[in-house]
């Protein structure tokens, strides 16, 4: 039986324009993550997850299956063009805690919305990566802790770990994403 692939959630903006920064870090991200052999997640709409999307189709080694949107509403039609799997959530802005709780979250950019996931993606014990010249509350968090918790005993330097490029940030999941494996069984339950 093979190993079940890990998925990634890629958290940013909601609107970037395709030539920026944003949308190329987007881009590349996902299409190296499926050269990598992860599944990418995201909310499924627009922005960065569009640009992370329309990159993992961009893979030689991408199939049908490794796109999964996460949609707010029932409505599957407003995912965007390249999500190969659209989960109608119907939990509008509360769908974050599930984007959040991938085997691993990379964030680009952001406002209030990749705030709520990154404090998910911490709460629920993930490997959070953060684009650190990307804006937005990547940049603010990158190389930080979110607060004094210690998620996982064996890491010392357990934090937001932030990156300049998406080779880097695959560096990190291949070294890292064996650690982080707890998962969240509730609140004030280890």
């Amino acid at each position: 039986m093979s190993e079940r692939r890990k998925v990634v959630s890629i958290i940013g903006n909601r609107e970037v324009e395709e030539d920026s920064l944003r949308f190329e870090l987007a881009f590349n991200m996902g299409k190296l993550l499926v050269d990598n052999g992860y599944r990418v997640q995201s909310g499924g709409l627009s922005g960065i997850m569009r640009a992370a999307m329309k990159g993992a189709r961009a893979s030689e080694k991408y199939k049908e299956g490794d796109t999964i949107a996460l949609i707010p509403s029932f409505d599957t039609e407003i995912a965007n063009e390249f999500a190969d799997i659209s989960v109608p959530t119907g939990l509008d802005v509360m769908r974050n805690a599930m984007v959040a709780n991938a085997d691993a979250v990379i964030g680009i950019g952001g406002g209030a919305g990749t705030l709520c996931e990154y404090a998910f993606a911490w709460s629920f014990n993930r490997l959070i990566i953060a684009f650190e010249n990307s804006g937005g509350w990547s940049e603010k968090l990158a190389n930080t802790r979110l607060d004094s918790s210690v998620r996982y005993e064996n890491v010392p330097d357990d934090k937001v770990f932030g990156v300049t490029a998406p080779e880097e940030a695959i560096e990190i999941l291949k070294e890292r994403i064996g650690t982080y494996t707890r998962r969240h069984r509730g609140i004030g339950r280890i």
